[in-house]
């Protein structure tokens, strides 16, 4: 199953690259492009995520009832055009709209419900982990390539490179397996994935986690370049460190998420690194203090990557998560945009330390809210062929969480509440034992 979903993989590495190249540079990209102030810079940053707000969910749930890939092909057809806009600015404006333009290609949320489709959920967070690896790898090689390209070739060429990376993501996506045919007993209802509450504390936790992400990014170069002289094609040397250690960081906390059910202690440790990381920048004792904060913060980042979309999921019905992963991806982006915006207007007003500090309050606060997250380690699926059903009585039990028929395999599956009822229990009444 698991490399049923290696072109996706690379389908959403590429989109990411195809970001990620820009990120290291674009706050001194943007810095230079006529009419160009903090806030502006800050848009041209964040600016992307604001229209990834309002496609995510509209998008997800279409994908639920048309399919994904038409969906997928769509969004990277945008993404292609901002990309070419963003390329051919001379003035901050153009550059803010093509920002916009490449963020209406709102798919992320939609490759990682294919993903979800393609695989068992007993693997789907070693499959999110093989994913969020590849993405990671994209990371690190675009935070090495975006300086250093960027510097001898002209910031324009990141741009026209991405949309490349655009037109082989469609072609990846035409050739990449369909997810099967799924029957569901119910109704999918948006209204209860907006009520449920462990959704609401991880669309707060992508929410914080992107927004101290594009603030992190907003920094980083300014201060580097402004303050301690670093040339352009220098940021490497922080970019690089940060992304090893982040990396390696990304299996022990998958590990410790699914086989030891640690889902919600990792995501807290990770907000740890956070508030450590913002505090050692605050204190701007010299650019040593300032790198090392920076590496922290990568440290806990990166260990929240292989877990969320997994854990997102893993709170919804089958035939929701397009719809939920939409609707938390949104958070995450609306995050980006206020991360992107209203930090480039918090830092041309107040001071690097304040922000900081005003970061670790906050984060003191998400830790209170992660505590009260559910751990999803009581539940337990289970496959039966469908041509082996006697009797489906059982499946009105109050342990069955959810139940639903994979069309294209021929299975039956079954989501039970492993403190209430048995495997055998379930086993004998299904085939009428």
């Amino acid at each position: 199953m698991i490399k049923n979903i290696i072109p996706l993989s690379v389908v959403l590495s590429l989109r990411f690259f195809a970001l990620f190249i820009v990120l290291p540079v674009i706050s001194l990209f943007a810095l230079e492009r006529e009419s160009s102030t903090q806030y502006l810079v800050g848009l041209a940053i964040g600016g992307y995520a604001l229209t990834q707000i309002l496609f995510q969910i509209p998008f997800g749930i279409l994908s639920d009832k048309i399919g994904r890939k038409p969906i997928i092909i769509f969004g990277l057809v945008l993404f292609a055009i901002g990309s070419l806009v963003c390329a051919e600015s001379d003035n901050i404006y153009t550059l803010i709209i093509g920002r916009f333009i490449q963020g209406a290609g709102a798919v992320a949320a939609v490759i990682t419900a294919m993903i979800s489709d393609l695989v068992k959920e007993e693997i789907r967070t070693k499959a999110m982990a093989l994913m969020g690896g590849s993405i990671a790898a994209s990371f690190a090689l675009a935070m090495v390539l975006g300086p250093i390209l960027g510097a001898y070739l002209g910031f324009e060429k990141l741009f026209l490179f991405s949309a490349l990376l655009s037109i082989i993501s469609i072609i990846l996506v035409i050739k990449s397996p369909n997810p099967p045919i799924i029957s569901h007993p119910t109704t999918a209802k948006f209204s209860e994935i907006v009520k449920n509450k462990n959704i609401m504390k991880m669309n707060l936790t992508n929410f914080l986690q992107k927004a101290f992400m594009t603030l992190a990014f907003l920094i980083i170069p300014i201060v580097l370049v402004k303050d301690f002289g670093w040339e352009k094609s220098e940021l490497i040397k922080v970019y690089l460190p940060s992304l090893v250690f982040g990396i390696l960081s990304m299996p022990i906390a998958a590990i410790l998420a699914e086989k030891k059910g640690k889902f919600k202690e990792v995501l807290m440790v990770g907000v740890g690194f956070f508030m450590l990381s913002y505090l050692l920048i605050a204190l701007e004792i010299n650019e040593l203090f300032f790198v090392f904060g920076i590496v922290i913060f990568f440290i806990g980042f990166n260990m929240h990557e292989p877990i969320m979309q997994s854990l997102a999921s893993k709170y919804v019905k089958s035939n929701q998560k397009g719809a939920a992963l939409g609707y938390f991806n949104t958070f995450g982006y609306l995050g980006t945009f206020i991360g992107g915006v209203f930090g480039g207007l918090l830092l041309q007003y107040f001071s690097l330390t304040v922000l900081c500090f005003a970061i670790v309050i906050i984060s003191i606060f998400w830790l209170f809210v992660l505590k009260s997250l559910t751990n999803p380690h009581l539940t337990q699926n289970l496959y039966f062929n469908l041509n082996e059903i006697k009797n489906r009585d059982i499946l009105s039990h109050e342990a069955i969480e959810e139940y639903y028929e994979n069309l294209h395999e021929k299975i039956l599956v079954v989501k039970f509440d492993k403190t209430k009822l048995d495997i055998e229990s379930i086993k004998n009444s299904l085939k009428g034992n």
